[in-house]
């Protein structure tokens, strides 16, 4: 009980939301995908509206390849924007840097660009989803409807230091989340998204 007679409350984690925006897009050859136009703005101010609009108290925005480029063509105000300068070894350091952004005791949904499909719907489905001490990861129904991991991937805040040091190379918390199956919850996303990356030139539709 506190002084007042009133009992005492402790906050309720946060979400901050990681916005991975560094690679290239070598294999798309239009440049940095952040930069791609999609619905009269570009893919990653887009994408990172939609994670606050979601419920994410806050979005972390990853930048790499040509990144003085990306901060002068686009309007990412409302975020907070970090470079990774080493991003051409992988996502895995663009991981690290975004967790460690985030508040110390915040949960972190870890978000990519090249999902153009994603809505604030799907991440608040997430949120509203999501118990204590575990990973809470968006799933869409392949081809033979059975339901497959994607993105976004809720990491409960107690999570985030082994998911860190695990992070290597290409690998974000793919690593920790394949030596942890038990702790990851699925929720079928199907519904809002089908849950596709942006890879390639026959993937442009996307963007419509």
């Amino acid at each position: 009980m506190s002084d007042s007679g009133a009992p005492s409350q402790s906050r309720a984690p946060r979400t901050t939301a990681v916005l991975l925006a560094a690679g290239a897009g070598t294999r798309l050859g239009l440049g940095p995908k952040a930069l791609l136009r999609f619905r009269g703005r570009t893919l990653v101010e887009v994408l990172a509206d939609v994670l606050l609009a979601g419920g994410c108290q806050e979005v972390v925005a990853v930048l790499g390849a040509d990144a003085a480029a990306v901060r002068a063509g686009t309007d990412l105000s409302r975020h907070r924007v970090i470079d990774n300068p080493d991003w051409a070894g992988g996502m895995g350091s663009s991981f690290r840097l975004g967790v460690a952004a985030a508040a110390p005791g915040d949960h972190v949904l870890i978000a990519l660009v090249d999902q153009p499909g994603l809505t604030a719907a799907t991440v608040a489905r997430l949120l509203a989803s999501h118990r204590p001490a575990r990973v809470t990861a968006a799933a869409y129904r392949g081809p033979e409807g059975k339901l497959q991991r994607g993105h976004p991937l809720l990491l409960d805040a107690g999570l985030r230091a082994e998911a860190v040091e695990t992070a290597a190379g290409d690998a974000g918390a793919r690593f920790f989340l394949q030596a942890h199956p038990e702790l990851i919850d699925l929720v079928d996303c199907s519904d809002l998204s089908g849950g596709e990356d942006l890879d390639s030139p026959d993937q442009l539709h996307l963007l419509d």
